[in-house]
């Protein structure tokens, strides 16, 4: 029988997953022209990260800013350099149409790292992240401090395709 801790973990994967599940039916609703069932979707999303969060905490998943970023850190160099480079390698070997966003993955990841990074130094310090505006790609997650001058340097986007983030 699963400890209340693995039953949380679980519970934490199933409810992340369905939010992100919840958000991509949302897109398609609203494309297939249905925008209440759209906003359904994404009620529904956000019940699930309610959740998420809930048994994260449960679980003693959130530390302190220091901490939190260390765990960034480890999580997106290893989805970097462990966990994508072999599912690249078998993607291509296999020509699954997914090899392209895999392989864009693998990047973003690193890029992640290093962004994390540089907020870990800031906050050792005592401050904040030096970033006036934060701006992600939509096609590939690549994230730009500053507003985007240029096309992505992963995936190629426009600069005009990134979205604020607030």
């Amino acid at each position: 029988m699963p400890t209340t801790l693995e039953n949380l973990k679980t519970a934490f994967a199933g409810e992340s997953q369905a939010n992100r599940r919840y958000l991509a039916y949302a897109r398609k609703a609203e494309q297939d022209g249905f925008p209440n069932v759209a906003r359904l979707f994404r009620a529904a999303a956000e019940a699930e990260t309610t959740h998420a969060l809930a048994h994260l905490q449960a679980m003693g998943g959130v530390s302190g800013t220091v901490e939190n970023l260390k765990d960034a850190i480890q999580g997106e160099t290893y989805e970097a350099k462990e966990m994508y480079p072999p599912m690249l390698a078998q993607a291509q070997q296999e020509g699954h149409r997914g090899k392209a966003m895999i392989g864009m993955a693998m990047k973003v990841e690193q890029v992640h790292a290093d962004l994390y990074q540089r907020a870990l130094e800031a906050v050792l310090t005592g401050n904040d992240l030096q970033a006036a505006e934060i701006y992600v790609c939509p096609i590939c997650g690549h994230v730009e401090l500053g507003a985007p001058s240029q096309r992505c340097p992963v995936c190629n986007a426009a600069p005009e395709k990134y979205q604020k983030v607030s």
